[in-house]
């Protein structure tokens, strides 16, 4: 009599199986579930897999607008000594999400001067853009000229923002047409780019296109992911000053007309 093989049994999860299921999770809920049973494997969890999983499990607290268990997880992300500068940056995006702009800032500069130098614009943008939109227009302009110049494929965006941030500051700046047409040519005037597209359009009073980049901005911003719409919090608010700004234009412009 021939006798039935049992059927194998099943691998047992790994935390690299449970990362890759935590980064293709559609929800929050889990997302955090998987970054959770990695996190909790019993056997040796290298720091770089440990510290993906934690960012797995931030991403799912900012989700939720959890902000505060989102910088405890970023905070833990630092004590890996992996990424130092992503980790930082994420601290700092829930810092944003909790109104703290100044620990914000905190982190952004840090990320800043600890990062590779692939990434150093990125942070210094993030940094100058931060301290831009909180008043603090000589120094938003100062990391926004740091930026440009380690900048590559974004420097017409990073160039674009440190024109608006030295006439904010009160400085005397020509070549507006300039900063606006080139950064209108290059593909980072999509996204981000149309915030501030629309706002170098107001300074030009080309109200048209102010309203047209801005409302694109903020439909864009606000309608999709939740950590994207909490970091570009402060960008929206400012977006929507400025078409309510424009409207007010509008009606006075008319108003004269009459």
């Amino acid at each position: 009599m021939t006798r039935l093989r049992a059927a194998p049994s099943s691998e047992p999860p790994t935390p690299e199986s449970m990362l890759q299921k935590a980064s293709l999770a559609r929800t929050p809920l889990s997302r955090a579930k998987y970054a959770r049973r990695g996190l909790s494997h019993r056997g040796t969890l290298d720091r770089t897999t440990r510290t993906m999983l934690l960012r797995q499990l931030y991403l799912s607290h900012m989700e939720g607008r959890r902000f505060a268990e989102a910088l405890l997880i970023a905070e833990q992300m630092l004590e890996g000594a992996v990424m130092p500068d992503v980790a930082r940056q994420d601290a700092a995006r829930a810092c944003l999400g909790l109104g703290d702009r100044d620990r914000a800032i905190y982190h952004l500069r840090i990320a800043s001067r600890v990062s590779p130098a692939a990434r150093r614009a990125f942070h210094l943008w993030t940094l100058g853009s931060v301290l831009f939109l909180t008043g603090h227009h000589r120094a938003a302009a100062g990391a926004l000229a740091r930026a440009a110049r380690w900048g590559t494929t974004d420097k017409p965006l990073y160039r674009a923002q440190l024109w608006l941030a030295r006439r904010a500051a009160g400085e005397s700046v020509g070549g507006l047409a300039s900063v606006r047409e080139r950064l209108e040519e290059a593909p980072c005037g999509q996204g981000y780019g149309q915030f501030v597209l629309g706002s170098l359009a107001f300074a030009q009073r080309d109200d048209q296109d102010a309203e047209r980049y801005l409302t694109a901005f903020v439909q864009r911003a606000t309608g999709g992911r939740v950590a994207l719409e909490v970091a570009l919090a402060a960008e929206v608010a400012h977006a929507r000053l400025l078409l309510r700004r424009l409207r007010a234009r509008g009606r006075k412009s008319k108003a004269k007309r009459g």
